[in-house]
């Protein structure tokens, strides 16, 4: 396990870059003209940042990127 020090304006910097990147994986993810094998690495990238996101952000935050169909993994 890893630490890390960052203060507020660090991570309110660090919540807007994680933000930024699920919306586009969102978009994306709704395209259907990528493969589905695309995807599944979108969808693992996907829980990886929400994981980093649930760290900095705020709990209302997070609920609007917790994905419908995999609400109960989280």
């Amino acid at each position: 396990m890893l630490g890390l020090l960052i203060n507020d304006k660090e991570q309110v910097e660090l919540e807007f870059v994680v933000k930024r990147e699920l919306e586009e994986l969102l978009f994306d993810l709704e395209d259907h003209r990528i493969d589905q094998l695309v995807k599944q690495s979108m969808r693992e990238r996907y829980k990886v940042l929400f994981q980093l996101l649930r760290r900095v952000a705020s709990e209302e935050e997070i609920k609007k990127y917790i994905p419908k169909q995999v609400k109960n993994e989280y």
